[in-house]
């Protein structure tokens, strides 16, 4: 079994900051990428950034140059720090992972999902 789970959303100001954490834990063998996705109310689950195993980074357009994806791989965590929020970010961002569990087929897993609202 491997869980993932966030922290550090929260209420911000516009041109805010934020850092969002994951950590994944349990019976790991492998974590090839990872990633942070948001929803907003009435939308659709989107991509923010990726990260590779080797360190290779993906940002969806709205979000480059303000957020900055990082992971350390000995802890298998995934951070997101997030420059000069907007409203537009408001949303439950999520921790995704592609793993590969001990004794189990490699698969995506998710995390729970954290708040953050950016707003005056």
């Amino acid at each position: 079994q491997v869980q993932l789970v966030e922290s550090g959303g929260g209420l911000v100001l516009p041109g805010g900051s934020l850092r969002l954490s994951c950590a994944a834990s349990g019976s790991i063998f492998r974590i090839y990428a990872m990633g942070w996705y948001r929803q907003a109310p009435g939308k659709q689950r989107e991509l923010v950034a990726t990260i590779t195993d080797e360190g290779s980074t993906r940002y969806t357009d709205s979000v480059k140059g303000r957020f900055t994806i990082s992971r350390n791989n000995a802890e298998n965590t995934v951070d997101l720090q997030m420059g000069t929020l907007k409203p537009d970010d408001t949303a439950v961002y999520y921790c995704n992972a592609d793993v590969t569990p001990r004794f189990e087929g490699r698969k995506d897993y998710w995390g729970q999902g954290t708040q953050v609202t950016v707003s005056s």
